[in-house]
């Protein structure tokens, strides 16, 4: 009997302890009243002087200038300067207050200002649902903390988790940049932003643009994923993913890279690539390649590594290991490429021979390494290519070919017989993108093919040494030659000349490296 009623008055008092759990307790209040007429089944509490009406409930402190209070289903209206306290941390104010009890949830109305340690919520309507400790608005809100304001039209704030979400028309605003998204969470904690939708970040240099993404506002650091593309020192740097830090000034991008240089007409594309911005310099490496638009026709330009380096007015673009190049009727091949965007000139350069390479290998070999430039059917190589654009136009202006110029033409009518001219030095003018004329200046030498006009037989092989040659173009082919400053030659029939004398000194015929198109650049 005893055991039956301890437990009975242990039922009792959990039940008496829950029920006083849900209730609300009214601290004080200036009076009390009730008006059935005006407002049925409520209390009436309203301040007076000296007192204002404070609610209590499950660690929640309400005051105001008024309060319904409903005994029946458990819940209150509150009114008139309306402040919620919560713990140290969070407080809200607002002009009403609604809170059912029961579902414990809160429906504040009217200049509502939310705090949560240091950041500050500001908006017209705000929903809180103490159980999921979520707080949430749908028409418009503000949030601010020491540095930056956050606006969207909608949002839901975790408590526990300090995060934020965003979804419509959302606004960051920094000193030091500016965010837009359809989309965003936000972690007040670490003030780190992730996107998911169409963002665009904004800063003093720099735009951002991407449809996923992560960025540490206070950090001024990012990934960046789906579309995303920088805007940076006029570079436009797209890839599938890119990374950046404001503070460290670098940015670096992955796969399906495009680098887009407006002012200098240039794209570079590949599969990775780095920028620095403090020294104005961008890397784009794996399949990487650049396009140098000329008028009317593109320069193609292919290298393991190509760097973009200084700023837009005074840019130069190189370009290291495996360099091809490509353009229409005009390809080449080197060791390395450097091209100068405000002089206009453009170097194919080889590699500095070892000392042991220059003590082994024989000039063909060395020839082999040499730098290779195609014009048509004509094969010209050299320790040095450089290449001249007219700035105005930006179309090829000159040629030059410095220290052991070769020239090579295979005659078109014979067999394995090809013209040959050779040099120290090569100096050619292009007109309307087209080359010209050919001068080859000191100890040039020539082997040359002749044929009848009319029956196309073969008269004999001009073979001349003299202080230079001079060569019409047209149409890619050798149609003039003019030998100046005494020439010293003769005319033999073929079967006169022994096969080692067709071949000068230091000739390759490199056929089959000429670039004939542009998809080739990555095949050969």
């Amino acid at each position: 009997m005893k055991i039956n009623t301890i437990i009975l008055l242990l039922l009792f008092f959990n039940l008496i302890y829950a029920q006083e759990k849900k209730i609300i307790e009214i601290i004080e209040a200036g009076s009390f009243d009730r008006n059935e007429n005006l407002n049925p089944g409520a209390n009436i509490l309203k301040k007076n002087n000296n007192i204002r009406v404070h609610l209590f409930h499950d660690g929640m402190n309400i005051y105001s200038d008024l309060a319904l209070f409903y005994k029946k289903n458990n819940s209150f209206k509150a009114s008139g300067n309306v402040v919620l306290k919560q713990g140290d941390s969070l407080e809200l104010y607002s002009n009403k207050l609604d809170y059912d009890v029961n579902l414990k949830k809160i429906i504040a109305k009217g200049n509502v200002d939310f705090y949560n340690n240091k950041t500050n919520l500001k908006t017209d309507i705000l929903f809180h649902d103490r159980v999921a400790k979520e707080i949430f608005f749908e028409e418009g809100g503000v949030i601010k903390d020491s540095l930056t304001t956050i606006k969207s039209i909608e949002g839901k704030h975790y408590l526990e988790t300090s995060k934020y979400v965003f979804t419509k028309n959302v606004e960051i605003e920094n000193p030091e940049y500016n965010i837009t998204s359809n989309k965003l969470d936000y972690f007040t904690n670490s003030e780190h932003a992730f996107f998911n939708g169409p963002t665009n970040i904004n800063g003093a240099d720099y735009n951002i643009y991407c449809e996923k993404g992560f960025y540490d506002t206070k950090n001024k650091k990012g990934y960046f994923t789906k579309k995303s593309k920088i805007d940076y020192n006029n570079r436009l740097i797209e890839g599938d993913s890119l990374t950046f830090n404001d503070t460290t000034q670098f940015a670096s991008a992955t796969n399906n890279i495009v680098l887009t240089d407006t002012i200098n007409k240039t794209i570079i594309k590949g599969h990775y690539a780095e920028i620095f911005k403090a020294v104005d310099s961008a890397m784009i490496t794996k399949r990487s390649f650049a396009i140098k638009m000329v008028e009317k026709d593109s320069l193609f330009i292919k290298a393991d590594t190509l760097f973009a380096i200084g700023p837009s007015n005074n840019r130069v673009l190189k370009g290291r290991f495996n360099v091809k190049i490509f353009k229409q009727n005009l390809s080449g091949k080197s060791d390395k490429i450097i091209i100068d965007q405000k002089t206009g000139l453009t170097k194919l350069l080889r590699n500095d021979l070892s000392k042991l390479e220059k003590q082994i290998l024989t000039t063909n070999e060395i020839a082999m390494k040499n730098p290779i430039l195609w014009n048509g059917d004509n094969q010209m190589t050299g320790d040095e290519i450089h290449i001249t654009r007219n700035l105005k136009t930006n179309e090829l202006d000159s040629l030059k070919i410095l220290n052991n110029a070769f020239v090579v033409e295979k005659d078109t009518l014979g067999i394995n017989n090809f013209n040959q001219i050779k040099g120290i030095n090569l100096f050619g003018k292009f007109i309307e993108n087209e080359l010209k004329t050919i001068e080859l200046i000191q100890n040039t030498e020539m082997i040359y093919y002749l044929y009848d006009d009319n029956s196309k037989d073969l008269i004999g092989i001009d073979k001349a040494v003299c202080s230079s040659i001079t060569m019409e173009i047209d149409n890619n082919t050798i149609k003039e030659i003019t030998f100046t400053t005494n020439p010293e030659g003769e005319v033999f029939p073929e079967e006169e000349m022994d096969i080692s004398l067709k071949k000068l000194n230091g000739f390759n015929w490199r056929i089959l490296e000429k670039i004939t198109k542009k998809e080739e650049l990555f095949l050969k």
